[in-house]
């Protein structure tokens, strides 16, 4: 017979419990769509949309306290990768950069051995993104090379750092959370350390406020207690220590910027959040909690709307979205136009019950799309929600006080088309509009809908219990039961559940809630039913109440197998189920044992008074099953001969056999034969007892003095003619019952707690499980194959041991984890794609670079055929079939909404840019098509406008603008009015002479010189800059636009500049309306941003657009490397000619070319003799970098359109055709192409 063998494949895996406390903050949800979660010393991968564990790292020895996935703000091709990279600090000061797809270690970081307090890749420079910044307790910031592990620079601080936090809007400042305050640095750079110690403040504590002070009196109705708290909490930063019994002033839980506007950043207290503008360091706007209200644990602001995610300490999850400051609202009622940043609440979640031991850690949400959230609970629940927009007239609350939400009109980028498909929830930006600010009109567009948002419990994992656990794998897989089996582990739980997972997926496949105590051990007696055992804590007698209970796993029935026997009787010690699952031994601590059939659930025989103490016992493996069934075949077929005359016999002999067989088969079942089975024992002295039992009698067979070298025995094993003593000094005796020879082996590893033998036929391996630790033998050899000590090679105790495949070990650890190890024992980090996952995960990260790229290619554009299709067989692509496979299964992960709105004919090539970026997470790719969708189509429009040709910087229609999270990026008229807005707002909230005098320079920069010179003639009389600032108002109201009076105010200006005195010399340019050359002074003195803001809020379009072209120039530069972000001001230029041949020089030839043919599309660039050269060019690299992917029709079809070059490319691709019928392939593709070219 040939040897039947089958692999059931067990990945090794590691199913995870709860947390500790030290993981609290490691957790990040990655532009790439998944979560990194430390548990202990691993860190699973989640992937939120399906919400499974896709994969599990260890490497590090003391529990993860930060993980942080790199950014994806780069350029994507075959060198740099789409890749998982993760990096994670641990308690002990280790940092480890991963790769996570293969579960190794590109590099480890050690710098000093306290916990890591904080880490953040660089995104802001396109030189490298291997750039790791961590903060390394007390008062150290270094700068590592993640990808080496090389120090580049370190940098020392006089107080404890606690975290930090970037400008997102200009990458060298920086906000440092101390123990005492803030320290602002505003020189950060990755080449050198920051030069200087930092401004620091002090943050007065918010306490002071009177919103905790004693409430109104009764007499005027009271104002709600935030808001009015507000306008007396003047100051809340200043530059002196405070004293000392006015601060408490580790209460402020985090410190961020805000990605939706520049400058202005959010301090986090328990019950409020401060958003501060920093240009005045001041308090603009507050979300208090009412007294009854649950504090603020957490809070991540958002960068596509102004709105804020709260995590509450009940585990409730809280959008807040700053509400419109339009003028409307100020006329009906001036007591609430008291101009404040104000968030309303617009959605929340359920609150988790919250117990000593169940609380909530921390939420993230999704960087792309910032529309869902996963909150990570402490006993390893991973809840992931997701915000939903209810569209439709609500009938909205008029008591509430909120201005409804309104859906933006636009989708992806571009206006919807009429019969258009689109994905609502898609991200933020496409659920709610933006927020308007004053002097903004509502849009009268009768598209635009009331928006209701709604938070939806879309997924939920949960982990193990708390340890300890007892564990056993059901019984193993043969060729008998090999069609239905099921690799399940059954995991008793402290408080007397039993979990079975499905080790194939790492699934919970039933949680039964078996006992009310804690499980002490699990039998299985069939593939599907098991017995197991707990004990309650024993009385002042020392008896327990013993459950020994019988689960159908199938129907979940369970019942009491001694039936009413277990109250008040000594503790069960074991349950040894016989090979054939025919007997059950019970141990008792002091109580003889008992014998039951398993089958029918009887006691056989309860041994006598006098009986031995058991200290250990194993069930042999022989027995005489085949004789007593061989003996039992020939008896029946003598019986069925007898009935049956000799002269039917020939007729009947084959239905006999049936007959037979088909009884046999029955017996089987009811499994009427008792075979005869023996079982071993020890007692106290060591000596080996052994029993017979068949059918309901009990043999007393030989008996086996005892060994002098061992101790007293703890654990046997006994497979094929070895059996094997454990003993508690640690010595292992190896029987072989053959040969009759014992062999003692000493290991001095202690206590001897279990030994199992590994199944399978003539698999003679051993696990044997110590007090700290465990090992595998071989007895064949015996010999030792490999070993686990805590502390040596893990930081976990071994709980139980089990072997789950012939090759696969199984332990519960005391750290609440259970690993699935290969037989050697070691770390368990495992391939992704190695992986049989329950259901597809979308994520293009776990294909091989190139296939990345392929996917995305084939999302972005299929020209070659009318129809879009979602079937890459249907492509002309040669590549290996696996890897087909692979990109295949990612496009069957994809919603099916996102397939409709894909393959949907309306939907233009820019919009599709801007949802394939989306769907990859592609940071540097979302950014610039997001700028580029907009300014191409706003200058599209303006050209049909006006035919009169090309005017540079025309101002788009006023009702759709780039989000002011784009900042410089964003329309001058549009960020004219976001400027004075805001100077309103500082004007209402300042609170001393300094916050004025900001308040009017800043009126004067933007032209408000009636509010600023009512603003210079405040200041006191008893202020020393009172002169000066009199005769400022003077000058102010007097200028005129004579020319000696011009001429003389230049002077001056100048003068002062040379002098150092550039913000006054600049303020006096911009009186006598000479504001381009203020900023030409501003850039040659290096204050490019400041330059960039006066351009945007002062000059006519003609004379900003040079100021920023001279900018874009400067971002160029080597020595400031931000090329991509210059691309972004000149595409807000419409300098759509210079951005072609930018992206073209750059090598980002996809992107180019992509771009190109969008601003053809469009009519914003012409193909004429200037341009063809760089639109030929173009293309022709997309073809060879398609042609590089395998892509040949999208290869040749790009050809075509790249004049004579192309052709050349076009003969290459299809000359080494020769196996293929004709060259009509290759004529039948340049006709597409050229089709496509008319």
């Amino acid at each position: 017979m040939i040897p039947y063998t089958v692999n059931i494949k067990l990945a090794a895996r590691t199913l995870t419990g709860t947390l500790h406390l030290q993981n609290k903050t490691a957790v990040d949800w990655g532009w790439q769509g998944l979560i990194a979660q430390g548990c202990h010393s691993s860190i699973l991968i989640i992937d939120p949309k399906t919400s499974q564990t896709i994969q599990v790292l260890e490497r590090h020895k003391a529990n993860v306290v930060k993980v942080k996935w790199s950014r994806e703000n780069y350029y994507h091709n075959q060198s740099s990768p789409y890749c998982l990279r993760l990096a994670s600090g641990d308690a002990s000061g280790k940092i480890i950069v991963w790769d996570v797809v293969s579960g190794t270690a590109h590099c480890e970081i050690q710098e000093h051995s306290k916990p890591i307090q904080d880490l953040e890749w660089l995104w802001n420079q396109d030189a490298s993104r291997d750039l790791l910044l961590a903060i390394h307790p007390p008062n150290y910031i270094v700068l590592w090379n993640g990808d080496t592990g090389t120090k580049l620079w370190k940098k020392s601080y006089a107080e404890n750092i606690l975290s930090f936090s970037f400008d997102p809007f200009d990458p060298s400042n920086m906000a440092l959370l101390t123990s005492e305050g803030i320290v602002f640095i505003t020189d950060f750079s990755h080449s050198k350390p920051p030069g200087s110690a930092g401004k620091k403040v002090y943050i007065a504590s918010p306490h002071a406020s009177p919103a905790h002070t004693k409430p109104a009196p009764a007499a005027t109705p009271a104002p709600t207690g935030a808001k009015k708290a507000l306008n007396k909490v003047k100051v809340l930063i200043t530059n002196e220590k405070p004293t000392a019994e006015a601060v408490t002033l580790n209460d402020c839980l985090q410190l961020s910027y805000l990605p939706s506007k520049r400058n202005h950043m959010l301090l986090l207290y328990p019950r409020e959040i401060l958003i501060l503008d920093l240009e005045l360091s001041q308090t603009v706007g507050v979300v208090a909690i009412e007294r009854s209200g649950v504090p603020f644990i957490q809070v991540i602001p958002c960068a596509q709307r102004d709105a804020l995610y709260c995590l509450h300490e009940n585990g409730c999850i809280t959008l807040r979205v700053c509400r419109s400051t339009t003028t409307q609202e100020e006329a009906t009622d001036p007591e609430q136009s008291t101009h404040e940043l104000l968030y309303d609440l617009r959605s929340q979640c359920d609150a988790i019950r919250v117990t000593k031991t169940v609380r909530p850690y921390r939420m993230v949400i999704c960087p792309v799309n910032e529309n869902s959230a996963a909150l990570m609970v402490s006993d390893g629940r991973a809840m992931l929600w997701e915000l939903k927009a209810h569209t439709g007239r609500a009938v909205t609350n008029q008591s509430s006080g909120l201005s409804p939400l309104y859906t933006p009109i636009s989708f992806c980028g571009s206006p919807l088309g009429t019969n258009q498909k689109r994905i609502q929830d898609l991200s933020l930006n496409s659920m709610i509009g933006q927020t308007l600010i004053a002097g903004e009109a509502l849009p009268p567009s009768s598209i635009q809908q009331e928006v209701q948002l709604k938070f939806l419990l879309t997924g939920l994992l949960s982990g193990l219990p708390l340890p300890p656990f007892a564990i056993r794998m059901c019984p193993p897989l043969t060729t008998k039961n090999i069609n239905h089996y099921q690799p399940l582990l059954a995991i008793g739980t402290s408080n007397g559940s039993v979990l079975v997972y499905n080790l194939t997926s790492g699934l919970l496949h039933k949680e039964l809630s078996v006992h009310s105590c804690e499980v002490r051990g699990i039998e299985w007696v069939s593939l599907t039913s098991f017995l197991s055992f707990a004990t309650s804590a024993q009385n002042n007698m020392g008896m327990v109440r013993n459950e020994l209970q019988h689960v159908d796993l199938l129907t979940g029935r369970c019942f009491a197998f001694r039936g009413e026997r277990g109250n008040d009787e000594p503790p069960i010690e074991m349950i040894k189920v016989s090979h054939l699952k025919q007997y059950l031994v019970v141990v008792f601590r002091d109580k003889p044992l008992e014998l039951w059939d398993t089958r029918t659930g009887t006691l056989l025989r309860e041994m006598a008074k006098n009986f031995p103490t058991v200290t250990a016992l194993e069930w042999s493996p022989s027995h005489n099953l085949k004789s007593l069934k061989k003996k039992q075949m020939a008896a029946r077929e003598a019986m069925a001969r007898q009935t049956v005359s000799d002269a039917e016999q020939s007729s009947v002999e084959s239905s006999v056999i049936s007959l037979l067989q088909d009884a046999e088969s029955k017996s089987e079942t009811s499994q009427a034969i008792s075979a005869r089975e023996h079982f071993v024992f020890t007692d106290t002295d060591g000596q080996v007892y052994h029993i017979t039992v068949e059918g309901n009698t009990v043999k007393d067979g030989a008996r086996i003095p005892p060994d002098g070298s061992m101790g007293s025995i703890a654990c046997i094993a006994w497979k094929g003619d070895t059996l094997v003593l454990g003993d508690v000094d640690g010595n292992l005796n190896f029987w072989d019952l053959k040969a009759r020879l014992s062999r003692g082996i000493p290991t001095h590893r202690g206590w001897v707690k279990k030994i199992r033998f590994a199944p399978g036929k003539g698999n003679q391996k051993l696990l044997v499980m110590y007090t700290d630790g465990a090992e595998v033998w071989d007895t064949k050899e015996v010999q030792m194959v490999s070993s686990m000590r805590i502390g040596r090679n893990v930081n976990y105790r071994v709980l139980d041991i089990d072997w789950c495949t012939s090759d696969k070990v199984v332990l519960a650890s005391d750290d609440g984890c259970i690993r699935v190890l290969e037989m050697a024992m070691k770390s368990a980090s495992y391939r992704m794609d190695e992986q049989d996952l329950t259901d597809p995960v979308w994520c293009p990260y776990l294909l091989v670079p190139r296939a990345a790229l392929t996917l995305k290619t084939f999302l972005l554009l299929q020209p070659w055929s009318g129809t879009f299709t979602m079937d890459i067989t249907q492509v002309d692509y040669n590549e290996k079939d696996e890897i087909k496979g692979l990109i295949q299964e990612q496009l069957n992960a994809m919603s099916n909404d996102l397939k409709s709105v894909l393959q949907d004919p309306e939907l233009s090539l820019l919009q599709r840019c801007l949802l394939v970026s989306r769907l990859f997470g592609d940071e540097s790719d979302l950014h610039f098509w997001t700028v580029a969708s907009h300014y191409i189509q706003s200058f599209a429009q303006a050209r049909l406008s006006t035919p009169d040709g090309q005017s540079e910087g025309t101002q788009p229609p006023p009702q759709n603008h780039l989000d002011i999270c784009n900042d410089i990026l964003c329309e001058s008229s549009y960020f004219q009015k976001f400027q004075l807005d805001r100077v309103h707002l500082q004007e209402v909230k300042r609170s001393s002479y300094e916050h004025t005098k900001k308040c009017a320079d800043q009126l004067l920069l933007l032209g408000q010189t009636d509010r600023a010179v009512q603003l210079l003639l405040e200041t006191s009389a008893d202020n020393s800059s009172y002169y000066c600032d009199s005769l400022k108002a003077c000058l102010v109201t007097t200028i005129t636009s004579s020319g000696p009076s011009q001429s003389t105010i230049k002077l001056v200006a100048t003068n002062m500049i040379a002098n150092g005195k550039l913000a006054e010399g600049v303020q006096l340019l911009c009186l006598i309306d000479k504001a381009a050359d203020a900023c030409r002074y501003l850039q040659t003195y290096g204050e490019w941003n400041r330059a960039a803001w006066l351009a945007k809020v002062r000059l006519n379009p003609a004379e900003s657009s040079d100021v920023l072209k001279r900018w874009a120039e400067q971002l160029c530069s080597p020595q400031v490397n931000q090329k991509s972000k210059a691309i972004l001001v000149l595409l807000s230029l419409g300098c759509f000619y210079k951005v072609g041949e930018m992206l073209h020089s750059m090598r980002y030839f996809d992107r180019a070319a992509l771009f190109i043919e969008a601003c053809l599309k469009y009519g914003v660039m012409e193909a004429d003799d200037s341009s063809n050269k760089l639109i030929k060019s173009a293309f022709l690299e997309y073809a060879r970098l398609l042609r590089s992917l395998g892509l040949r029709e999208g290869a040749a079809l790009w050809a075509s359109r790249a004049g004579s070059a192309g052709e050349q490319l076009m003969e290459e691709l299809f000359q080494g055709e020769g196996s293929m019928p004709g060259s009509v392939l290759g004529e039948d593709k340049v006709e597409l192409g050229q089709e496509s070219t008319e």
